[in-house]
This record gives structure tokens, sequence and C-alpha cells, in this order.
């Protein structure tokens, strides 16, 4: 009985083996040991820096899938999309509710202004301290126009960065400009450093 039982587990051993490999001449003749490798000779070769002639960035006049923020100098929040213009961005007022959006503006401000600008708006942030960001809850901050703050947000100022490519929505860039009201409500004035708007 264990002699049979032996010699069926050697047959099932041996019917899982594969003798595919026998038929290859030598280890090195990859061409019939991996059946797909005989089509790549045939194939166009790849340079990892060559240049590729494909479109990578997007067709002039395309709109986002969500909309398009349309043209500038129309005034409209929603559509600040070209250049930064101080006089524009005063003109324009904030659509937006303050106390329906604090609580959005409160997460996007922690996520993207607060390493620089400090988590009361006082310019203390972790790379605020490192790169002189000014405070935002200053009198000349306190001053400026919902419009400028979002465009601030949108096309960055100084040695700012544009965040308009984080920020996409609008609606979350005017939820930021309510929480940024709200620390400067919240908080004693603070000077800020010289220097142009």
């Amino acid at each position: 009985m264990a002699r049979k039982l032996l010699a069926a587990v050697a047959l099932l051993t041996l019917g899982g083996c594969n003798f595919y490999y026998n038929d290859v001449p030598s280890p090195d003749d990859l061409m019939k040991a991996v059946p797909w490798f005989d089509h790549m000779i045939t194939s166009r070769a790849a340079s990892p820096y060559q240049r590729a002639d494909i479109p990578r960035l997007t067709v002039p006049g395309t709109v986002p899938v969500t909309g398009s923020e349309g043209h500038w100098a129309t005034g409209d929040a929603s559509k600040l999309q070209y250049a930064f213009d101080i006089a524009v961005a005063d003109r324009v007022t904030n659509p937006t509710r303050p106390e329906e959006t604090l609580a959005k503006g409160d997460t996007l401000y922690h996520t993207f202004c607060s390493v620089c600008h400090g988590t009361a708006g006082a310019g203390d942030g972790a790379v605020g301290v490192k790169m002189a960001a000014p405070p935002i809850v200053s009198d000349r901050a306190r001053a400026y126009t919902d419009g400028y703050l979002y465009s601030i947000i949108r096309y960055g100022r100084g040695v700012m960065p544009m965040y308009g490519d984080k920020v996409y929505h609008p609606a979350d860039r005017w939820a930021i400009v309510n929480y940024v009201r709200k620390l400067q409500r919240d908080a004693a004035p603070v000077a800020a450093p010289g220097g142009a708007r």
C-alpha cells in the first residue's frame, strides 16, 4: 500500500513538471525561453531621453472638465485666469457667504498656507520664519481687498508662489480668503515688514 502511494505521489510530481525549458539550447538563449522576447527584436527601440513629439500641454482654448474660469477683465472673481492686475483684483467682490465657508477655509488654510504664514497668520510658520513670510494679520494685509487676497492665492506675489494650480476651484480660494478675514478679526494687529504692496 505504501509503495503504491509513493508511486502515485511520484507520478503526480512528474506530471506537474514542465519540460519546455529542456528545448532551450543554452541558458543565454532567452529568445526561445521567454516567448515574447522574439517580438522585441522587430519593435522600435525607445531611448529614455529621446524627444517624443506628442502633445504634452493642453490645446489652446481647452477648458477644464469642471468649467472655465473665463476672462480676467470682466472683474468677476470666478473668472480670474490671466495675469495678476492689482486694479482688476481690487474691483473683484467676494461672491460667497463667509459663515458658510469657514470650516472648509480652515482646512484649506492649514493645508496650504500655515506652513509659511503660521496657524494664526502671524508669518511664523515653519517655512515662513526662514523666508520672511509676511503676517496676514498685519494692518497692511487687513487693507487688502478680498479680490486682491484671492488673486494672491491664485497667482502668487513676491516670494509667494502661485497656488491656483493646487487650490484649483474658485470656491476653495474664496474659502481661504474668508478664513484669513476671520484670522484678521480674531488677532491683534501685527506689524508688517516694509516693502511694496
